[in-house]
């Protein structure tokens, strides 16, 4: 996700909810982050979009300061979203997406979300949800189509 929209000419910026920059990812991907969330929270982004897998998923969901920046972008109608297991882990328990609004995530979530879908993509409104790392190409180029 990060590669492709960096590559369609994107400033993205990682932020992190861990207590150090340096975050260790599903399947011990590392990666460093540009800033801690709390260094951004007063910047508006274009779109804001969470990584999938477990337990990042619920570090995410605990994070009050980027769920404040996810309420905010929803309510500006700017785009958001997630992929893999965040979409019924952080966004459906704290009301990101909202009564009959689709998403989609991975399959072995489907059960938390309200209204799932099976597609591959979904776009609900400003909400952008995929599945998983199969889908992730997609889901980053859904990105690319909506930002352009």
């Amino acid at each position: 996700m990060i590669d492709v929209l960096r590559r369609a000419g994107f400033e993205v910026t990682v932020a992190s909810c861990e207590a150090q920059v340096d975050i260790v990812a599903s399947r011990q991907v590392q990666i460093r982050a540009d800033a801690m969330i709390g260094d951004v929270v007063s910047e508006s982004f274009d779109a804001i979009l969470l990584p999938g897998g477990m337990p990042g998923a619920e570090r995410l969901a605990g994070c009050s300061a980027l769920l404040g920046k996810l309420k905010s972008q929803r309510e500006s109608g700017k785009l958001y979203g997630a992929i893999c297991a965040s979409p019924a882990v952080v966004l459906q328990p704290n009301g990101l997406i909202g009564e009959g609004q689709v998403a989609t995530c991975h399959p072995g979530f489907m059960e938390g979300l309200q209204n799932p879908s099976e597609a591959r993509v979904v776009v609900s409104g400003n909400c952008l949800t995929s599945r998983g790392p199969g889908t992730s190409f997609e889901f980053a180029l859904a990105c690319v189509a909506l930002l352009s």
